[in-house]
């Protein structure tokens, strides 16, 4: 019997959990769940959720997000539509085989069948190679019709302004710390490890300010006074691009009273008028890619942006609006040595970075680098679990794979010792570095009470450093000046830095 011949069909939207089996990711979230008492993820992505949105309303949706909640392959799903990271790749394709052997159209999406679309092919029914907006529609009527096609590509990029809002009722959403929304998509950069460009384009669409709007309403609870839940993450590659647009939506979710955070380039540190918006608009915090503090390696990766701005001033100048600095960098381009390691947690402790992101360099499909290093025969092979920033998948010009691997976890488990967050964390309360959030959203008594029981609980175990840690940290979690968010976030990164 053709599909067409039922009244719409039952359809399961999938993200798979991410990583190598068996062993630990960071963005498990583990020590959050552990502390919590609630399996905790840090965002729903927002392909699926955006997916489900497109599907026509005859169709029953089931969004299911491996990092927070089982598969039910029992549920009778006619379709698997599954969404892809590259690190993600393994697990997809093992789900793909359980729903194809249940007799389930499977189908792939997202930016790794996207960049690898035959080898995604080998495991599913159908891959989504870009952007879903115009072809997923255009999918599950040929289905219905018995006329499923291989590949669907969409033939130009999609036109934002009628982008549907993302439906998140689908989503388990108290398994989440925080909401993410994406209101922009292209960047204007070329940088070589980047697939951005190859994916999104560099022209930058947006969505409109009414439509961004909605989704907060969405998020907040429509009809209901707006008060702070969940921090929101902007997920623009670059939330700045368009810095007309920036303003005038910087502007427009004032009102909200929002806590949020977005990525941005380096040269947000000279916008004084767009800083200023942002933190009076709620901006806590700017995650920004540093990538590295070797000028020969920013010109590898073609990361002209950088080589304009000395760090450390940029951090001054973001962190003085009350914008905390989230940068990232990368260990392992070909200009590294074994004296990087020294240099880079040098680096992070002369600038004080309250939370540092530190990666080892990952060819990622679709990107220049991949391109340069596969022609060069150094990608050392493609499982996929193992391309999440923390395992070396090339041969690195100047070292070998482990000790690149070596020098990543020293500088990591150097940047989250318990001694280097002391010092940080005492710098950020000397200079009183979140008192306007602490006026605007002060912290409740009952929280801090509630964290300071539950690190009580922590005391007695084989950490001792951990304790020892604890013990100096009790009577500051009821100083007025501290955001017990940004300890736990340390002693999440700390709980990682050591269990690798």
């Amino acid at each position: 019997m053709l599909l067409s011949e039922r009244f719409g069909m039952k359809i399961a939207l999938i993200i798979p959990k991410n990583g190598v089996a068996g062993e630990d990711s960071f963005y498990d979230f583990k020590f959050y769940s552990k502390f919590l008492f609630s399996r905790k993820y840090i965002a729903a992505r927002l392909g699926v959720p955006t997916v489900a949105a497109l599907t026509p309303s005859e169709h029953e949706v089931r969004i299911f997000d491996e990092n927070v909640q089982g598969l039910d392959f029992d549920w009778p799903a006619d379709v698997a539509g599954i969404s892809v990271l590259t690190m993600m790749a393994p697990r997809a394709y093992e789900i793909c085989r359980h729903y194809r052997n249940r007799g389930t159209t499977t189908v792939l999406g997202g930016i790794h069948p996207s960049m690898c679309t035959q080898e995604a092919l080998q495991h599913c029914d159908s891959v989504v190679v870009g952007e879903a907006e115009q072809v997923w529609p255009v999918l599950l009527e040929d289905l219905e019709m018995g006329r499923l096609q291989r590949v669907y590509q969409a033939q130009e990029q999609a036109d934002l302004t009628q982008s549907p809002r993302v439906a998140r009722a689908g989503l388990a959403r108290g398994k989440y710390l925080s909401d993410m929304i994406q209101t922009t998509k292209g960047c204007p950069y070329h940088c070589e490890f980047c697939s951005v460009h190859a994916s999104d384009g560099q022209r930058i669409r947006h969505k409109t300010i009414d439509q961004v709007i909605q989704e907060i309403e969405d998020i907040q609870g429509a009809g209901t006074t707006f008060k702070k839940k969940k921090a929101i993450f902007f997920a623009d590659d670059n939330f700045i691009a368009d810095k007309a647009y920036a303003r005038e939506l910087f502007e427009a979710i004032k009102p909200y009273k929002l806590n949020w955070m977005c990525q941005a380039s380096i040269n947000i540190s000279e916008e004084e008028e767009l800083l200023r918006l942002m933190r009076a608009s709620g901006c806590g915090a700017v995650f920004i890619g540093f990538e590295s503090i070797s000028e020969a390696n920013l010109r590898h990766m073609n990361k002209a942006v950088n080589r304009r701005y000395n760090y450390i001033d940029a951090i001054q100048k973001i962190q003085a609006h009350g914008i905390l600095v989230h940068a990232s960098f990368i260990l392992g381009y070909d200009s590294d040595t074994q004296t990087s390691f020294d240099e880079l947690t040098a680096f992070i402790r002369e600038s004080r970075l309250l939370i540092p992101l530190i990666n080892i360099m990952t060819p990622f499909p679709g990107t220049r680098l991949f391109d340069r290093l596969e022609r060069a025969g150094r990608i050392l092979h493609k499982d996929w679990a193992r391309y999440d920033t923390r395992h070396a998948v090339f041969a690195p010009a100047n070292m070998s794979p482990e000790e690149l691997e070596a020098g990543y976890r020293r500088v990591f488990r150097e940047a989250y010792s318990f001694e280097a967050i002391w010092k940080r964390l005492n710098h950020y309360w000397d200079i009183d570095f979140w008192q306007l959030s602490n006026t605007s959203d002060p912290v409740r008594f009952k929280y801090r009470i509630l964290f300071a029981l539950r690190l009580t609980t922590l005391l007695v175990s084989t950490n001792l450093r951990r304790s020892r840690f604890i013990i100096k940290l009790l009577p500051r979690v009821f100083d007025r000046r501290v955001r017990v968010s940004s300890i736990l976030g340390l002693m999440a990164h700390n709980d990682f830095a050591y269990s690798q």
